[in-house]
């Protein structure tokens, strides 16, 4: 998917009013505080250091457009490598291998433009997507392999009834990463736009912030951390 330049936009009236209340420098919270490494495809080690992120600020510090200079640079780098490293894809739903060997599940819409992949004609599909991919996992992995779930989607009754009971009682929230798109991948709607009135909402709060504290309690939608055994889904 190719991200569109109002998504850049909210990550930086973000970043910038957060830069204002840490009283921190505004490259800093640019890598803190959006999504920007990752979606520039430069991994998940956010190395202030990294070559093409220090070039990316030195051409901010050029630009008298830093939101235009942003996304031309996001366009640049394109295709999109922020992804992490998938194992396996069944239509809507992958896995990746995390470090520590746990499964990682992933969600993405690979529907037809103008369908839901979340309506409730498409829920048979993704059960049985959802069901195929674990088997796998199952096969590969050991029934007793640890799958990971970290997204706002856990939230929407729509996404939840795609699950077991088992998995979905392992749900707490997380501490929110504001490097990463299982917290701003709320702000998209399913053609990747922004979501106008959830966006507004974001921007709103935090315009009461006095300082950085429980800056997460801003976004709409918290991210919800759950882990199960790959059992739970047979």
């Amino acid at each position: 998917m190719i991200y569109r330049k109002e998504f850049f936009d909210l990550q930086w009236q973000f970043a910038t009013r957060v830069a204002v209340l840490a009283r921190t420098p505004l490259a800093d919270a640019l890598l803190d505080y959006t999504n920007f490494y990752a979606r520039f495809g430069l991994g998940r080690d956010f190395d202030q250091a990294h070559p093409t992120w220090r070039e990316y600020l030195h051409g901010l510090q050029r630009s008298s457009e830093p939101r235009e200079w942003t996304y031309e640079f996001y366009r640049s780098l394109l295709p999109d490598r922020g992804a992490p490293d998938i194992v396996a894809s069944v239509g809507c739903f992958s896995y990746a291998r995390l470090a520590d060997g746990n499964i990682r599940l992933h969600f993405h819409n690979a529907e037809m433009a103008g369908i839901s992949p979340l309506s409730a004609e498409r829920q048979p599909r993704r059960r049985d997507e959802l069901r195929q991919l674990l088997e796998s996992v199952w096969r590969e992995e050991g029934e007793t392999a640890r799958v990971i779930g970290r997204s706002w989607l856990y939230h929407l009754v729509a996404y939840r009834r795609i699950f077991p009971i088992t998995y979905l009682a392992t749900a707490t929230p997380s501490a929110p990463s504001f490097r990463g798109m299982p917290l701003w991948g709320q702000f998209l709607d399913r053609q990747g736009s922004i979501r106008r009135q959830t966006a507004d909402l974001l921007l709103r709060r935090l315009s009461t912030r006095t300082s950085t504290f429980a800056l997460g309690e801003c976004f709409p939608y918290q991210v919800l951390a759950l882990d199960g055994i790959a059992s739970f889904f047979m």
